[in-house]
C-alpha cells in the first residue's frame, strides 16, 4: 500500500462501507441469523479475503445468493449448526485453492447460474413481502403465496407505509441522484429514510433484534443433533454453490477494471479462509458480491486495501454504533432485499439464452430452485444441460444425393458411440442394392464404436446385393477394410 493507491483506496472503502452495511443486516435478517452475523462475514470478507485473495478488486461479504440455502440450514439445523456447516465449506475451498481446481467450478452451465440467482430473488421476494406488510416469512414459495392472503388481511398499514417509502426513495435515488452524489449509495439513504419515517408513524412496527453486543454474543459452533453425513452434504452443496459464485464474481469484476487479473486458486483458497473464521466467529458464509465490488470499481479503487478498509470501518461500526441497528424497522429492510430479489432475475441474460437456446435449461432450473429447493434445481439444470450437451454432440449428417443411379452419401458430425443409433439409422434407410459411394467430411470425433458400427453396415449392404465404394482411401477407410481371413 503506498500514499498514491490510498488516497483512491480510502474513499472507495468508505463508499463500499456504506453499501455493504444495510446489505449484511438485511441478507443476515433474510436468512433467518442473527443480525451480528451478517456484520461478523462482512468484516471477515473484507478484512481476510482482502489480505490473501487473488481477486484485487472483488469485495466478499455475505451474498443474497447464498440466502435461501442458508435459511435453510438454520431452518432444518439450528444456526450454532450452520456455522459449523459453513466452516467445513470453507476447508473444503481452502483444499480446492490450494489443489489448483478452482477453474472446475467455471465449468457450470450460464443458464443454470442465471436461473440459480433468479430463483434465489425470487424466493427473497415473495418471503420479504411478507415483512413488507407487517407479517412474518413463510418456509417455501408455496407457503409463501398461500399465506398471502392472509397477511393482506392482516395488513400492518405503518409497516406498509414504511416500506413503500424506502423503496420508492431506493428507486428515485437510483433513477435520478446516484450519477450526481456517487459517494452515497442508495441503499443507505433509502434504510435512513425509512428509519426516519418508523419514528413518526402510529402504531407498533417490528425493529431489528440486536442481543447484546458484538463480542458478547457470537455463535459457539456445535453440530448439534445433526449428523455427520447431514454436515458433510450441506457442506458439500455451500462449498458448490459459494466457489461457483464467488469465482465467476471474480471473472465479471476483472472484465470492469484494466488492472492486475485474478488468480482463481488463491482466490478460492481465501474464501475458504474467510469462510472458516466467520463460521467460527458466529458469521454467516462469505461470497464474492458483485454489487460491492463493482461499487468498489466505480468508486476509483487501486487495489485490494479498499476491501480491507471497508471491513475496518464495518468492525469500528460494530464496536462504537451497533446499538443504532436496533432503531431499523424490518420493513425498511424488506423493501430493500425485494429490490435486490427482483434484480437478480435478469432479462438481459435471459435474452441471451434464449439466442443460445438454453432457456429450457434455465426454466427447468428457475421452477426448481424456487418450488423443490435450490440443490434440486441445480441438479436438475446441472443434468438437463448435459443430456442437452450430449444430444447437440450426437447430431450426424448423412446426405444422400442419387445420381445418375449412383448413390453419393455424405457423412458429417461427430462420430462416437452416443451418436451410433442415429448413424446407423441414416446409413439403413440408403435405398438397397445400389452402387454407394460414402464420403466422410467434416468430422468432429471418431471412435471404435462408430467405426464397428459402420463396418456392420457396409457388409449387410454388401451381403443384400449392393456396392459400397470407399472414397477416398483415407484413415477411416483403412480401418473400414475387411480384415484378412
Amino acid at each position: 500500500m503506498n500514499a498514491a493507491s490510498l488516497k483512491k483506496d480510502l474513499p472507495a472503502s468508505l463508499v463500499v462501507f456504506l453499501v455493504a452495511l444495510p446489505l449484511s443486516i438485511g441478507i443476515a435478517s433474510a436468512s433467518g441469523a442473527p443480525v451480528r452475523a451478517g456484520l461478523v462475514a462482512a468484516i471477515c470478507g473484507g478484512v481476510i479475503v482482502g489480505l490473501f485473495g487473488g481477486a484485487p478488486m472483488q469485495v466478499s461479504g455475505p451474498a443474497a445468493g447464498l440466502t435461501v440455502m442458508v435459511f435453510g440450514f438454520v431452518q432444518r439445523f439450528g444456526f450454532a449448526t450452520t456455522c459449523v456447516i459453513g466452516m467445513v465449506a470453507g476447508g473444503l475451498q481452502m483444499l480446492a485453492g490450494a489443489g489448483g481446481i478452482a477453474q472446475g467450478a467455471l465449468a457450470i452451465s450460464p443458464a443454470v447460474l442465471q436461473a440459480m440467482l433468479a430463483g434465489i430473488g425470487v424466493l427473497i421476494a415473495l418471503g420479504q413481502v411478507h415483512v413488507f406488510l407487517g407479517a412474518s416469512p413463510r418456509g417455501g414459495a408455496l407457503a409463501n403465496l398461500e399465506a398471502l392472503p392472509e397477511a393482506v388481511r392482516a395488513l400492518n398499514g405503518s409497516a406498509l407505509l414504511i416500506g413503500v417509502v424506502t423503496l420508492v426513495t431506493l428507486l428515485a435515488w437510483n433513477r435520478f441522484v446516484a450519477k450526481r452524489v456517487p459517494f452515497l449509495p442508495g441503499s443507505l439513504v433509502a434504510i435512513t429514510t425509512g428509519t426516519v419515517v418508523s419514528l413518526f408513524v402510529p402504531g407498533q412496527v417490528p425493529h431489528v433484534t440486536v442481543d447484546g453486543g458484538l463480542f458478547t454474543s457470537l455463535a459457539a459452533p456445535t453440530i448439534g443433533s445433526a449428523t455427520v453425513t447431514d454436515i458433510a452434504l450441506a457442506a458439500l452443496a455451500l462449498f458448490v454453490v459459494a466457489s461457483a459464485e464467488s469465482l465467476l464474481c471474480a471473472v465479471a469484476t476483472d472484465q470492469l477494471h484494466a488492472g492486475p487479473r485474478a488468480n482463481l486458486n488463491r482466490e478460492l483458497f481465501a474464501q475458504g479462509l474467510a469462510n472458516l473464521t466467520s463460521g467460527g466467529l458466529g458469521g454467516l458464509p462469505i461470497t464474492g458480491v458483485i454489487v460491492r465490488s463493482s461499487a468498489n470499481i466505480a468508486a476509483g479503487a487501486a487495489s485490494k486495501a479498499s476491501a480491507i478498509l471497508h471491513g475496518v470501518w464495518m468492525l469500528l461500526f460494530v464496536v462504537l454504533f451497533s446499538g443504532f441497528l436496533a432503531k431499523v424497522p424490518l420493513a425498511a429492510l424488506a423493501a430493500l432485499l425485494v429490490h435486490v430479489g427482483v434484480n437478480l432475475v435478469k432479462v438481459k441474460e435471459i435474452r441471451k439464452l434464449v439466442a443460445f437456446n438454453e432457456v429450457l435449461v434455465y426454466g427447468v432450473t428457475l421452477l426448481g430452485v424456487v418450488f423443490i429447493n435450490l440443490l434440486w434445481g441445480i441438479g436438475l439444470g446441472f443434468g438437463l444441460a448435459l443430456v442437452m450437451m450430449l444430444r447437440r454432440t450426437t447430431v450426424v449428417g448423412v446426405d444422400v444425393k442419387d445420381e445418375a443411379g449412383t448413390i453419393k452419401a455424405t457423412v458429417t458430425g461427430s462420430l462416437h458411440f452416443l451418436a451410433v443409433p442415429q448413424l446407423v439409422s441414416r446409413l439403413r434407410a440408403i435405398p438397397a442394392g445400389r452402387e454407394v459411394h460414402l464420403r466422410f467430411e467434416r468430422l468432429g470425433a471418431l471412435d471404435h464404436a462408430a467405426i464397428e458400427a459402420i463396418r456392420a453396415w457396409r457388409v449387410g449392404y454388401q451381403n443384400a446385393g449392393g456396392t459400397v465404394v470407399k472414397e477416398p482411401l483415407d484413415a477411416l477407410w483403412r480401418e473400414l477394410i475387411p480384415r484378412a481371413a
